[in-house]
């Protein structure tokens, strides 16, 4: 019998608070639930605008603590209302003075599994995350879930394929990547480098990104979020570039191992021959 996880990734608009913004995407992971998805992700900072747009101190007042925080908290209870495993991308406050862009993992029964810490941060117009963020310190998590094994690689990492391969060398079926990416900044991509992903390390991606724009800032979010399959082939279409939404696909995840057999990029690796890469 074939092993399909129904999947779901939410592109939204900003609402204009936190409160009104996570009840969206409650009823978001509802509806989802309602057609048989079995886990969801959301965007980067998902209950807070794209706040790097500019660095102000007053948008520290975002950052919350994980897993104790309240937002996590809330899709702790929402994972076990809906039996769906969900991952959680918010702005992190571990204590004063160190904050993270992170993502939390929540399986199915509402058990936190874990974080992902960004691990790349980005300091240029229109994404100011350095003056917010210090660079994650967790490795490459993969979350044994109930669906499989979840990883996740929050938006400029995505242009780092050191972490992609670590992610498949710890065992990731499924890899999340949340994003905030602007339209003029690097559209051209959004569609070529997870992709490419997908087939380097021979595992499924979801790719979300923000939709519309915002008021702190002139990025205009261009949404296009889509699921990918270890072939580099979408699953199902994309989504549009002006709209919220709700992407629900079917990932057939003994693809996978076809795929290694097939291709066997695992098998020939040289990672005796890779000592140049790490160093400074």
């Amino acid at each position: 019998m074939a092993h399909v996880v129904r999947a779901a990734l939410v592109q939204a608009t900003w609402t204009g608070d936190t409160e009104s913004m996570i009840a969206k995407h409650v009823e978001h992971a509802r509806e989802a639930a309602r057609t048989g998805a079995k886990i969801i992700g959301f965007q980067e900072v998902f209950n807070a605008p794209y706040f790097c747009q500019v660095q102000e101190p007053e948008h520290y007042r975002w950052a919350e603590p994980v897993p104790d925080g309240p937002t996590v908290t809330r899709m702790r209870e929402l994972a076990r209302e809906t039996g769906m495993v969900i991952v959680v991308p918010v702005f992190e406050i571990e204590q004063s003075g160190f904050y993270y862009n992170t993502a939390a993992v929540i399986d199915a029964d509402g058990t936190y599994l874990g974080k992902y810490r960004k691990h790349h941060i980005p300091q240029v117009k229109g994404f100011w995350e350095k003056y917010y963020f210090k660079p994650g310190n967790l490795g490459w998590p993969v979350f044994d879930t109930k669906v499989g094994k979840v990883g996740v690689y929050i938006c400029y990492d995505r242009h780092f394929p050191e972490g992609w391969r670590q992610l498949g060398l710890n065992g990731a079926q499924l890899v999340y990547n949340p994003s905030a990416t602007s339209r003029g900044l690097s559209a051209y991509l959004w569609q070529l480098e997870q992709p490419a992903a997908a087939v380097a390390n021979e595992y499924f991606v979801a790719a979300i990104n923000r939709v519309g724009r915002e008021e702190y800032g002139d990025n205009d979010f261009y949404g296009t979020s889509y699921f990918v399959d270890p072939r580099g082939q979408f699953v199902g279409e994309v989504a549009g570039d002006k709209e919220e939404e709700l992407v629900v696909r079917d990932l057939d995840f003994d693809l996978i191992e076809e795929v290694r057999q097939q291709w066997a990029f695992y098998r020939d690796r040289r990672p005796d021959a890779y000592e140049g890469l790490v160093k400074p």
